[in-house]
Parts: structure tokens; sequence; C-alpha cells
């Protein structure tokens, strides 16, 4: 399976799949230190999102997000890269970020709801630099 997304933050990344079923913040609900979900109304809290592909429909805005996703970057408890369907200017400016002070990558793409659909179906996703999705 081959999807093209709309790439928001260039980069390429390949890895196991971490799909949340809810919006979540990263300011306040996420923790940058660890890489886990820490908002206890989330039904992934807990879950840790570094080393993965990151499936999220959406996420809870917050200016503050740019800060927590390009600190669990350069940590390395971030996300290898970001899958979405709804485009967010704060995950992508804070991808930006990791890229332009600490020289580490994660592309965040955009997908159609339907290949989002195909796309959470996987275990492991890579993402190219052209933003297509395999």
């Amino acid at each position: 399976m081959t999807v093209q997304g709309t790439i928001l933050n260039p980069g390429a990344a390949s890895g196991p799949t971490r799909v949340l079923t809810e919006p979540v913040s990263f300011w306040g609900a996420f923790d940058p230190r660890t890489g886990a979900i820490v908002d206890t109304h989330h039904p992934q809290c807990g879950a840790k999102l570094g080393g993965h592909i990151l499936l999220l429909p959406e996420t809870r805005g917050s200016g503050g997000t740019p800060g927590g996703i390009a600190e669990a970057v350069r940590r390395g408890t971030g996300p290898l890269g970001i899958i979405l369907i709804t485009p967010d200017i704060n995950l992508a400016v804070g991808a930006q970020v990791a890229a332009a002070l600490y020289g580490r990558e994660c592309p965040v793409i955009a997908v159609s709801e339907q290949d989002y659909a195909a796309l959470v179906q996987r275990p492991h996703l890579t993402i190219s630099a052209d933003g297509t999705i395999t």
C-alpha cells in the first residue's frame, strides 16, 4: 500500500505505529521528558510515543505544542513521524524547530480520512521525504 500525503514538515522516518483513538494536547497532556501521554482522561494515558510513527486524527490545540514536540524530538522521546487527518500548524512548527535547532527530523504528514483509515491498520510504516507513506 502506498499513500501520498501532504507534507506539513519534511523528513523521512520508519518504525512501528502508535495509533491514538482521541486527540491529545502536546502541552500539558504529554510529557516530553518521558514521551508519555499523562492526561488521565485520555484512553491511552501512559502510552509512550517515542520510537513510533504516531497516527492521530487531530490534536487538541495549544500554543505550547511546538515547544512540547520540539523538546520531545530533541530528547528522543517524541514520535519518529506524525500522520494526521486535520493539518496542525503547531505540530509542524514544533517539528521544524527540532530540525532547525537540533538537527533532528520528525516528518509531519496530513492524509485523507480514507487513507488514514487504511494506515491505522498497519503495524509499521515508512514516511519518505516526498510525503509518500508505505
